[in-house]
């Protein structure tokens, strides 16, 4: 006997479903329209879900996942929300979110050009950046998520829900939407910067928020302001709802269309632009300047030490992904709250901080080493964590294992364990809790 679903695509097929201009029957209901649903992760944005509004709410009783199907993709779970953030999961509501699996080939929407011998970029054996301030327009580009649900004949009570197929005409970005895209005019530079801007939901000016700076690698530089936002979790972690609950703050994401960085420990302009961008914020926002922290990986981690070398009493804590600067001009950021991370296959980052590290000891710093497994649980990492943490220094230093950060079969040359790092750093909660304490 077919199953329901076999006999949902068997109709698609035939071109026997009803489409959302067709007549319903009398009392009937039919699906109003669709929206995709995208989410960012490690490795960057994914289509996770198609949220479906219907003119009436949809308790979870009336709900099938073997009722709706997406073709290419795998449908793990169909319920109601009050939205179409899956995470607003309700008993009945007006929208029903098609969970599809974030593991699907076609879930991630980066388009990236093949490179031989693995992904280059600055830090990995694929070649430096460029030149600091020479621009540069990023290969890479993401795909507009679109789809069509077939949904199946169902009933809410006694009213009929017509069988339709209903194509997406929407998008939402789940966290991206959040921030605003603005663009300052540095008078001081004369440079003009694109950045997005997350600001606290239910902000107060009476109270006083830290604000969270992060800058992208050098492979992201575009035009585009959303590219810094879609590339993974370095800006979008700390505005996720959850980290917004633990900790209100506004989150910074510059959009460079530049190199700012060099393998030369170099700069472009754009570090006092970001600077001056800071400060302006700072008076244009409740913002406490005794709380601004900076982060950043690759190009962006190594602009985030030459801010620290320039302005070491800027930042109250710096989180430095996969990054690397010139040894010998790191003295002044000794006194500084740093949490380093990078990758033992990561072939200049490694030696790099294994460079600033001792150099930052020859100055009396005090530094806590540690190696992990990029692919340990939650809780193995927060009980590694606890172990550095125990240690009370104000520089820690995690090394990610060797081989650790590779998926099996993945390809491992090149700037491979550089770029891979990304995936894992900015998803470990215990650094964000620890660059957000009071030192």
């Amino acid at each position: 006997m077919p199953t329901r679903r076999s006999f949902i695509l068997g109709l698609t097929a035939a071109g026997a479903l009803a489409n959302l201009s067709a007549p319903v029957l009398a009392g009937g209901i039919a699906a109003q329209s669709a929206s995709a649903v995208t989410q960012v992760f490690g490795g960057g944005l994914r289509f996770v879900a198609v949220a479906v509004t219907y003119p009436v709410p949809v308790p979870a009783s009336a709900l099938s996942a073997a009722d709706f199907a997406v073709a290419g993709r795998t449908v793990t779970e169909v319920y109601p929300a009050a939205a179409a953030d899956p995470a607003s999961r309700a008993e009945e509501g007006p929208v029903v979110i098609v969970a599809l699996s974030a593991e699907d080939a076609d879930a991630l929407l980066l388009v990236e050009p093949e490179r031989s011998g693995g992904p280059g970029g600055p830090g990995g054996s694929g070649g430096g950046p460029g030149a600091a301030g020479e621009r540069s327009v990023s290969d890479k580009s993401w795909k507009t998520p679109q789809a069509t649900v077939a949904q199946a004949a169902f009933s809410i009570g006694e009213r009929p829900v017509a069988a339709a197929e209903i194509a997406t005409a929407k998008v939402e970005n789940l966290v991206i939407d959040e921030f605003r895209q603005l663009v300052w005019n540095d008078p001081e530079t004369g440079d003009s910067l694109p950045y997005n801007l997350f600001v606290p939901k239910d902000y107060d000016p009476a109270q006083r928020y830290p604000l969270v700076n992060f800058m992208h690698d050098a492979g992201t530089t575009s035009e585009d302001p959303l590219m810094t936002l879609k590339q993974g979790l370095g800006a979008i972690c700390w505005a996720s709802p959850q980290d917004q609950a633990d900790r209100p703050c506004f989150v910074l994401a510059p959009q460079f269309a530049e190199i700012v960085a060099s393998d030369g420990s170099e700069t472009s302009s754009m570090l006092d632009t970001v600077i001056n961008l800071i400060k302006a914020l700072s008076e244009e926002y409740s913002i406490d300047t005794s709380r601004l922290y900076t982060t950043g990986q690759s190009g962006g981690g190594m602009l985030s030490i030459a801010m620290n070398i320039k302005y070491p009493d800027f930042f109250a804590a710096s989180f430095l992904v996969a990054c690397q600067w010139d040894a010998a001009l790191v003295a002044p950021m000794a006194g500084n709250r740093l949490f380093i991370l990078v990758s033992q296959d990561d072939a200049k980052a490694f030696p790099g901080q294994n460079a600033i590290t001792e150099a930052l000891e020859t100055e009396g710093a005090t530094v806590a080493r540690a190696v992990w497994d990029a692919k340990w649980t939650a809780e193995q990492t927060r009980f590694a964590f606890d172990d550095l943490d125990a240690e009370g220094a104000r520089i820690n230093y995690v090394t990610f294992g060797k081989g650790t950060v590779f998926d099996e079969g993945e390809e491992t040359g090149g700037a491979s364990g550089h770029t891979a790092t990304w995936r894992y750093a900015y998803s470990i909660a215990p650094i964000r809790d620890w660059i957000f304490r009071v030192a």
